[in-house]
């Protein structure tokens, strides 16, 4: 880790932000961002019937808006930039089944850096609606905010997320203001100002995990990150090494940095393309999707049965129930982050989607006495294979004695086992029947967000997902 000033660092960012073009994107990185994208969109739709979208409509009620420029998906209403992008940065994030950052380093905890899109897209949708920019404008745009946010995740100190920041909220401003200022055309100079104004608005602590304040921090770090953009246009002024400086972003939220995880790897390589994206398979924290992948596989595989189950025992590192916390979850976003759940539901019903993750569901009697079954603890093997894996090992003992095991690096929808933009189609279209978007426009938006780099503007595709039902 740096201690010293690494000059020039956040003006290296800014360089990278307005001198790319999408001609320096990678065919394979152009095509991994494309399900990104549709799925970020899907989880936007169906995040606007969630409880915390009502509670979102009703705030931009009470803000007393004038009609703007960028849709609130699934509202039915246009607002300000930064507003469309906190409420649909809520909506992607609502019901925790948006992608998902790898991380580079052994010390970095695997799969807990980054949703890459929840604060990127958002920021990028709504400046490339209100401007009339092309689809390849906002595409270029979104891959710079994720590339931005993933290397800097990747080069802060560990101790930013072990200690309680919640990455996606803080270093999500960044991306969202390196999206919004590509799509207003900013200079090198006034970049560099909208990343420092983004990093003093940059927020979120994991305590929050399991309410709806974590899926305000997407939303806010994407609005924070637009309205960055806009006060840096205006003019506002903000130092020009946020990142790098002794009372700058690296130090104040980690204690420090590598220097070398981001100084020349903006887009060498891109993050998509190494170590990659995981698109989430269950509407849960990545960290369970490795176990209930392989939970999945064994069910099928043994026809295991849920009364024939005695006693389930889950093995992980010791990073992992750091964010895993809830042991006994009382509702449908405390069981997003509890392994128990995941594993009991799976057993009981087979199915783990938006369905299954209900406030009624942890109510249930067969999910309480199921949980009560499964003991979630740091095991030995696991904890060896290091904190830059999601290794999950699994035992299921029998009521005639048997024991099935089982033992997972990595889930369905990661890049070692990826989803095809078919399987994120089929994955979208639930979502938006979920968001009670018509199966034709769900079809239109699947075959938009393919060619998107061909669409004149966003006109069509906001048009289409504007407004659900």
């Amino acid at each position: 880790m740096h201690a010293v000033v690494e000059k020039g660092l956040t003006r290296y960012v800014a360089e990278f932000v307005v001198g790319t073009g999408l001609r320096d994107l990678p065919d394979d990185v152009v095509a991994l961002g494309k399900k990104s994208i549709l799925d970020g969109i899907g989880l936007a739709l169906s995040g606007s019937v969630a409880h915390s979208g009502a509670l979102v409509r009703r705030h931009l009620d009470d803000l007393g808006l004038a009609p703007g420029s960028a849709t609130v998906i699934g509202a039915g209403r246009k607002v300000a930039p930064r507003f469309a992008a906190f409420a649909n940065g809520v909506g992607i994030h609502a019901d925790d089944y948006d992608d998902t950052q790898l991380a580079v380093a052994a010390d970095r905890v695997y799969g807990l850096l980054t949703h890459p899109t929840a604060p990127a897209l958002p920021a990028a949708l709504a400046m490339g609606e209100t401007l009339g920019a092309s689809g390849a404008a906002v595409m270029l745009a979104y891959h710079l905010g994720v590339e931005v946010e993933c290397k800097i995740a990747e080069a802060i100190a560990p101790r930013h997320y072990q200690t309680g920041f919640h990455a996606t909220a803080t270093c999500g401003t960044f991306a969202a203001a390196s999206a919004a200022a590509s799509l207003l055309g900013l200079d090198v100079e006034t970049t560099a100002r909208a990343l420092s104004i983004a990093g003093s608005q940059s927020a979120g602590l994991r305590e929050n995990f399991g309410t709806m304040t974590k899926p305000f921090h997407a939303g806010r770090s994407s609005e924070s990150g637009v309205a960055a953009a806009q006060f840096a246009a205006l003019g506002w002024t903000a130092t020009d090494k946020i990142l790098e400086a002794p009372r700058g972003f690296f130090s104040a939220a980690g204690g420090g940095y590598d220097a070398d995880a981001i100084r020349n790897r903006l887009g060498e390589p891109w993050t998509f393309a190494n170590p990659g994206v995981s698109i989430k398979p269950h509407p849960s924290g990545s960290l369970t999707h490795p176990g209930m992948t392989e939970m999945a596989r064994l069910i099928r595989e043994h026809d295991i049965k849920a009364v024939d189950v005695k006693h389930v025992r889950i093995g992980t590192n010791s990073n992992m129930p750091n964010a895993l916390i809830h042991h006994r979850p009382q509702d449908e976003l405390q069981a997003k982050f509890s392994m128990e759940f995941c594993m009991a539901i799976l057993l009981l019903d087979r199915k783990a989607g938006l369905g299954e993750f209900t406030d009624a569901t942890t109510q249930r009697e067969d999910v309480k006495a199921m949980i009560e079954k499964v003991d979630f603890v740091v095991d030995d093997k696991a904890e060896k294979a290091g904190y830059h894996k999601m290794t999950t090992i699994i035992d299921i003992t029998l009521n005639d004695g048997r024991v099935i095991h089982g033992e997972a690096d990595f889930g369905k929808g990661s890049p070692a086992n990826p989803m095809s933009y078919d399987e994120v189609a089929n994955k979208f279209r639930e979502n938006a029947d979920h968001g009670r978007l018509s199966g034709a426009a769900a079809d239109e938006v699947v075959s938009l967000v393919r060619d998107l780099e061909s669409q004149p503007s966003l006109e069509r595709l906001m048009a289409l997902v504007a407004k659900a039902g």
